[in-house]
């Protein structure tokens, strides 16, 4: 997502030096969808994993959403939507399957049964190896894998975002789905880069964030002062620190940070081998409970489409 505009302008050039270098410092999962940049991003991965570096990762897309005019997102989940749109991001990743195939939004309009029906009949195909859903309700859940096995559920979880994650992972946990934990960084709010509103650049999506409003920010930066003392106990930074204690909640999590830059991904990696103590795992859920944060995570207008 950050390769495709979402957080700044990339050049292609760059992000695909990034892929490769996030695959040879082990990193094997690598998350798209058909929105990043509508369709900018499936294509941009297509070309770093040409040349035999496919057979490296596990590639997952997403689908579900759609442009409409004035700019609002829109969702769709009809049976001949879900076909139309796996083929064309398989054209566009340049690839024969996905091996994660997500719904990206839930659409309220259509029974999750028949979107998952649809999903399944790409399974069967050989197009598709496994299928997961974001932002979807713990009741949405479990019809889905009643309709077939759901590998994963991908879900905004961090220190600053944990209400409807921590109920969705009672579900998944229940079901043995993964967790799959979008923004574990808090879209950089976690990671001691972000002090005042002016530090997001101009064009950068968290501009739009009411997280990082000027009302609620400091805020949210006062929350985040435990996470520095554990990081300078450790000599690391605070976004390693935010990952580490997600990663201390359970094996089943996968967190799923984003970057432009390799040396972001360097120090991403590196988190994996910070292990926290009971008490400091404690005293950051502490400081940080569930509802900590002031604004809602998404502007209203894409709050809407989430947790369906």
């Amino acid at each position: 997502m950050s390769l495709s505009g979402a957080y700044g302008q990339s050049a292609d050039a760059d992000g695909i030096r990034v892929v490769h270098h996030a695959i040879e410092r082990g990193v094997t999962l690598l998350d798209s969808s058909d929105m990043y940049g509508w369709g900018h991003n499936e294509t941009l991965l297509g070309q770093a994993l040409s040349g035999g570096w496919r057979d490296k990762v596990v590639l997952a897309t997403k689908f579900g959403q759609t442009q409409r005019p004035g700019g609002a997102n829109g969702v769709d989940g009809r049976p001949e939507y879900v076909v139309a749109a796996c083929d064309a991001s398989l054209k566009r990743l340049g690839v024969d399957v996905i091996d994660l195939y997500y719904q990206h939004r839930v659409d309220p309009t259509v029974p999750i049964e028949d979107t998952v029906g649809a999903m399944a009949g790409l399974v069967k195909a050989g197009k598709v190896r496994a299928l997961g859903l974001s932002e979807a309700r713990p009741e949405t859940i479990r019809r889905a894998h009643a309709v077939h096995p759901i590998a994963a559920v991908q879900s905004e979880y961090s220190l600053l975002y944990r209400e409807q994650a921590e109920e969705t992972l009672a579900t998944t946990r229940a079901l043995g789905i993964s967790f799959v934990a979008y923004s574990p960084l808090g879209r950089s709010l976690l990671t001691g880069t972000v002090r005042q509103a002016s530090d997001i650049p101009a064009g950068d999506g968290r501009g739009r964030h009411p997280r990082f409003a000027a009302e609620n920010l400091a805020h949210n930066l006062a929350r985040t002062a435990a996470i520095e003392t554990v990081a300078r106990a450790h000599g690391v930074t605070p976004g390693q620190v935010a990952l580490a204690w997600l990663l201390a909640q359970g094996d089943d999590i996968v967190p799923i940070p984003g970057t432009k830059r390799a040396e972001r991904v360097d120090e991403n990696v590196a988190a994996a081998s910070l292990a926290l103590t009971e008490a400091e795992v404690a005293s950051l859920s502490a400081a940080l409970p569930p509802g900590a944060a002031a604004g809602a995570r998404y502007p209203e207008a894409a709050l809407k489409a989430v947790y369906l």
